[in-house]
Formats: C-alpha cells, sequence, structure tokens
C-alpha cells in the first residue's frame, strides 16, 4: 500500500482590524444675521433704480397689484405713496374712470374704485389716523365729481364711485376710526352747514341743494354698507345733532318719495295717495332707527320724529300715513296706534284704522292683520264702556271717509273720476270684508 502522508491542517488567525480614525468634525461657520434695519442703512435695491425706471415699472400694474406691492417695506410704501400723489396717475386712473363710465353701475368702474380703495388703504397703514385720513382726502377733495355742488354733468356717478371707495376704505375700522371719518369728512365737504340751510328753509324752495344733500349723504355714507348695523351708525351720526322736527325734515329729504323729474314729492304726500314703493324707502329708514340697542328709548323717539314727519309740509294723505304704518310692520305699527289710543285720540286713531283697512285691501295685505289691530287697541281699554265707544268710533268713522268721498267726487264735475269711485269701491269692500273677519273672530 502507498503511503498517505497526513493532512496538515493550517492554523488560521483572524486579522486584528485597524483601528478606525474618528473623522473630525469642523465647526461651521455661522452666518451673520442682517437686520432690516441694517438692510436699510446700507441701501436697497430700488434705491440702485432710477426714479424714472421705477416709474415704468409702477405703469406697468395694476391698482391692485401696486396696493400689494406697496406691503413689501417701508421704502416702497414711501415710492407708492409718491408716485400715486402725482398729478398723471390721478388724472388717469381716479378721475379718468369717471369720465369713461357712461353708467354708475358698470362693474369695472366699481372694481377700480374698489381696488383704490384697497391701494390707499394699504399704502397708508402705517400712518396715524389723522395723517392718514389728509394724505387721502386731498387727493379726492380736488375732484368735482366727488363735492357737492360742483360737477355740473347730468347723471355723475362720481358720488356712488366715492361711496364703493369710501366702504373698501373703512372696512373693519372700529366705530371710534368710522367718527373721526365721518368728522373728517364733513369738515371737508361742509356737510353740517349744507344740511342745516335745506331743514331751515322752506320745504321745496332749495330743490337743488336738497338733492346734493340726498345723493350725497346717500350714496357716499348710507347706502354702500351690505350690513344693517353699519347703515344704522352712519344714518344716527347724520340725526342724532339736530332736534326731532329738523331730524324729520332731514329723514323726508334723505328717503322722502322722488318724483319723474328728479325732484322730492313734498306736495304730492299730502295731495294724494301714493304707492307702497314711493314710501319704502323712508319705512326702511324708520325700521332703521328702531332697530338700535335702547329699543324702548329709539322707539319713543321715532314715534316722536314720525308725528313731525306727516306734517311736512303740511298734514299727509290719510292714505299715505297709512301706507307708511304698514310698511314699518306690525310691531311699530301697533305702538304709534297705542301711544294715541292712550293718549285719548280716538277720532284720529279710528281714522287711521279705516285707511289702514283700505291700503290691507288695495295693496293685497291680509285682513287679519288689521283685525289683530284692532285687537290689540281693545286690550288698551279695561273698562266695557270704553272698547264700545271705540267700535262705536270706529264704524262712524268708516261712514264718515265714504261720504268725503263721495262728497270729492260731486263737487267741481268730478263725476267722471273714475279713480275717486274706484277708492270708493275699495273701502266699501274691504268694510265688508273687515267686519266678516270681525265679527267672526267675535263669535269664536
Amino acid at each position: 500500500m502507498a503511503r498517505t502522508t497526513p493532512r496538515r491542517w493550517k492554523r488560521t488567525f483572524p486579522r486584528k482590524s485597524k483601528p478606525r480614525k474618528k473623522a473630525l468634525l469642523r465647526p461651521r461657520k455661522e452666518r451673520p444675521v442682517v437686520t432690516r434695519s441694517q438692510c436699510d442703512g446700507a441701501g436697497s435695491l430700488l434705491d440702485s433704480l432710477p426714479s424714472e425706471v421705477l416709474e415704468l415699472v409702477l405703469d406697468k400694474l395694476s391698482v391692485l397689484e401696486i396696493s400689494v406691492f406697496s406691503m413689501v417695506s417701508k421704502d416702497t410704501t414711501r415710492y407708492v405713496m409718491d408716485y400715486i400723489s402725482s398729478l398723471s396717475w390721478k388724472k388717469k386712473k381716479i378721475f379718468g374712470s369717471i369720465l369713461l363710465s357712461s353708467c354708475v353701475g358698470e362693474r369695472a368702474t366699481v372694481k377700480q374704485y374698489r381696488d383704490l380703495g384697497l391701494l390707499f388703504k394699504r399704502c397708508t397703514l402705517l400712518l396715524p389716523t389723522r395723517e392718514r385720513l389728509k394724505f387721502i382726502f386731498t387727493k379726492f377733495s380736488k375732484i368735482p365729481c366727488f363735492m357737492m355742488n360742483q360737477c355740473l354733468a347730468e347723471d355723475c356717478g362720481g358720488f356712488a364711485v366715492y361711496g364703493v371707495f369710501l366702504q373698501t376704505l373703512i372696512a373693519g375700522w372700529d366705530e371710534m376710526e368710522c367718527y373721526r371719518v365721518f368728522s373728517f369728512l364733513c369738515e371737508l365737504t361742509n356737510l353740517p352747514k349744507r344740511i342745516q340751510a335745506v331743514i331751515t328753509g322752506k320745504p321745496g324752495v332749495r330743490r337743488y341743494e336738497e338733492m346734493q344733500v340726498r345723493l350725497f349723504c346717500r350714496q357716499v355714507v348710507l347706502d354702500p354698507w351690505p350690513n344693517h348695523h353699519e347703515s344704522q351708525f352712519w344714518l344716527t351720526l347724520l340725526l342724532k345733532p339736530w332736534p326731532m322736527v329738523s331730524q324729520a325734515h332731514l329723514l323726508f329729504i334723505l328717503y322722502g318719495p322722488l318724483l319723474h323729474e328728479g325732484k322730492l314729492g313734498w306736495l304730492n304726500v299730502v295731495e294724494t295717495g301714493l304707492p307702497y314703493n314711493a314710501l319704502w324707502d323712508l319705512a326702511r329708514a324708520i325700521l332703521l332707527i328702531v332697530g338700535k340697542v335702547d329699543v324702548i328709548e329709539a322707539n319713543h323717539s321715532m314715534l316722536t320724529i314720525l308725528e313731525e314727519l306727516i306734517v311736512i309740509p303740511h298734514p299727509w294723505h290719510a292714505e299715505n300715513v297709512a301706507r307708511l304704518m304698514v310698511l314699518c310692520g306690525s310691531k311699530f305699527c301697533f305702538s304709534a296706534i297705542a301711544s294715541k289710543a292712550i293718549n285719548g285720540r280716538l277720532p284720529e286713531v279710528s281714522r287711521l284704522i279705516v285707511y289702514i283697512i283700505l291700503v290691507c285691501e288695495k295693496d293685497g295685505f291680509h285682513m287679519s292683520w288689521a283685525v289683530k289691530l284692532v285687537e290689540h287697541v281693545c286690550t288698551l281699554f279695561s273698562a266695557g264702556p270704553e272698547k264700545y265707544r271705540f267700535i262705536q268710533q270706529l264704524e262712524y268713522m268708516f261712514s264718515e271717509v265714504v261720504r268725503e268721498i263721495l262728497e270729492f267726487s260731486t263737487a267741481g264735475n268730478h263725476i267722471e273720476d273714475r279713480e275717486t269711485f274706484q277708492n270708493l269701491d275699495i273701502l266699501l269692500s274691504s268694510s265688508a270684508n273687515f267686519h266678516t273677519r270681525f265679527l267672526h273672530m267675535l263669535l269664536k
């Protein structure tokens, strides 16, 4: 046999791993923090631009884009304020927009002045309120379309777009700041003296001044506000400085019925019955005043104003008084009639209720509303004879009103006056309808 040599096993030892060198972390250099004031001190990029180049850039931007650009820094705010103060920019962006708008309600014009409101609001954000208002209103006071008795163009849309601008400008301001705006506006336009001139004079004599006060107050101060509370705030500011008689006079100037000729219908409320849409604005203004926080005081003062209102310039046609009461709603109507009834003015209460019944029948209101009104008045009398006297007075008043209409129709050859006979027919129908429901209520 062949000799086999034994296999030698080679002993292997594990290699010792060399220790890794720890990586040395180099400390990072901290970047210095540069504040805005240091940047301003060193000079900004805008400072290196020529003013002509910056104006060319701003000319390419829209009004809304300029308003956003003005909030970048104090430097941009200063540049924008200088830019919009130039005469060429004002002619192009402010006055030029009015000349281009053929209709007041054009969306482009309204949007333009809403954007202008945002621009002036943003670029004057860092100024005190007084300086802020002075900077803004001095730019607009030189434009005739925004001032009373200065624009000669017919159907000018200046006041309407001015109101859009003002509403956008002061939206979100607190009441103290809004009061400062009102005071500044009165000082700028001499509004209190203009109001005093028309409310102390004979109604209808200063027709142009009356319409200027109405248009400026309605379109600039009152109508642009969509919120009920804000409209109430501005209306209170307009009425508060004056006595009750003057407040009633001013209410008629601001919200009274307008004729087609563009003048107030002072004599129309006295001579003939007007449709409900002619008195709706006046009723809305009354509800604004009654809707104040202190309801009792506001209701009492409004009843006093109403007593003065319905005799300007002379006692109103009874149908207009009744229609105004109906448009003011049941709550205010009940309060007004109850006040008269408690003071013993039963003939006046009865006459007013008869015409309220006529208005309900003529304008399509439900007759149960008038029935509830009479029922409410009856609850004011505790004794049975007093209730009987009131119902008797009401029935006599129906007969008296019918007699008045017949006398008016037969006097002066008015036999062919169809409108008078139509009123008589409606009154008789309303009387039958009212008594049917009233007796049905008593027989239940």
